[in-house]
């Protein structure tokens, strides 16, 4: 058997072998998808797999020696943000756990949280960024989780093919990354079927976390392509010297000096604006480095809500542009 794969949307399939060397229309996204021979397939792999391997052991050689005390790590060259357990390595947060000793605040750092060899960064990415089109489906994943329903089914019809191939191809994602059970579309009748999954990750993913894996993955390729000095946590804990407990969504702390504070809320955020106000002044954060992401929020609205409040509001299109401002010379 030869093997089709794509390299737009990733589909794989075996199909006999008098076709291999052939290029053929995908069957999931219609793009040009190449048909290889099965041992040529795997010999590339292999040979990526050892380029790969040799750049991770380079990688762990270049971290094994702190930085000075005071100075963030430095950049690594040729780092897959998406696969990689580096920012979970002491020595590329401690910068931000002096930062919040220096306030008599403790840290306890969620070293899973940093870790991006899953799949919730990618799908996080993916979501966040098509959310216009996707966020229907997203709404009734997580309601359906909500009511203990099994499955979901999203009718197309009234969609445009572009908007289909989004919808289907993040539906293929989540089926590849076992995000859910099953997955089928009815081509005639223009109907996603999802058989859902009941691990608390993944429903807690679908509820809010994807958020926070979102915000903290754009902003981690933002660091990392302007080519700064940056440390990164995110869903840690901070404590106070009275005792006084938080959970942070995402922290940033730039060029050693810089902080970057974002809560996330794909959620009601009203009750909430009260407590990060207080938190601010007790981190004594100057108000444009202390953020409220709320999703789904105008441009107009965090413009009000920030001068109405002691934080800035930003939404999931605008927090980018907000930090950039921060970290210009």
């Amino acid at each position: 058997m030869a093997i089709l794969r794509c390299s737009a949307c990733a589909y794989l399939r075996e199909v006999p072998s008098e076709h291999a060397s052939k290029t053929v229309k995908c069957p999931v996204c219609e793009k040009p998808a190449a048909i290889h021979d099965t041992v040529g397939f795997v010999t590339g792999l292999i040979d990526k797999y050892s380029a790969l391997l040799s750049k991770y052991r380079a990688l762990e050689a270049s971290q094994s020696t702190p930085p000075p005390k005071g100075q963030a790590p430095q950049k690594i060259e040729y780092l897959d943000l998406h696969n990689t357990a580096v920012m979970s390595q002491s020595t590329q947060y401690q910068p931000i756990i002096r930062w919040f000793e220096r306030k008599s605040v403790q840290v306890e750092v969620n070293h899973d949280a940093l870790d991006t060899q899953g799949f919730f960064d990618e799908v996080a990415v993916e979501l966040g960024d098509q959310l216009a089109t996707l966020g229907e489906l997203h709404d009734k994943i997580r309601k359906a989780q909500r009511n203990d329903y099994g499955s979901v089914t999203m009718n197309l019809s009234n969609h445009n093919q572009n908007q289909i191939k989004i919808i289907t191809g993040f539906c293929k994602s989540l089926y590849d990354y076992s995000f859910v059970a099953k997955y089928f579309y009815n081509k005639n009748e223009k109907r996603v079927h999802l058989t859902l999954q009941t691990a608390p990750a993944i429903v807690n993913f679908f509820n809010g976390e994807w958020l926070e894996w979102y915000v903290f993955m754009k902003l981690l390729k933002h660091c990392y392509d302007g080519n700064g000095l940056f440390s990164c946590l995110r869903n840690f804990t901070i404590r106070f010297a009275n005792e006084d407990q938080y959970e942070i969504d995402v922290f940033f702390l730039i060029n050693s000096r810089i902080p970057v504070f974002i809560e996330c809320k794909s959620g009601e955020f009203r009750p909430f604006i009260d407590k990060y106000s207080k938190m601010r002044r007790r981190l004594d954060i100057d108000k444009n480095h202390f953020l409220l992401l709320a999703l789904g929020t105008s441009d107009e609205q965090v413009a009000g809500l920030t001068k109405m409040y002691d934080i800035t509001f930003v939404n999931e299109t605008s927090f980018i542009k907000h930090i950039s401002a921060l970290m210009a010379p």
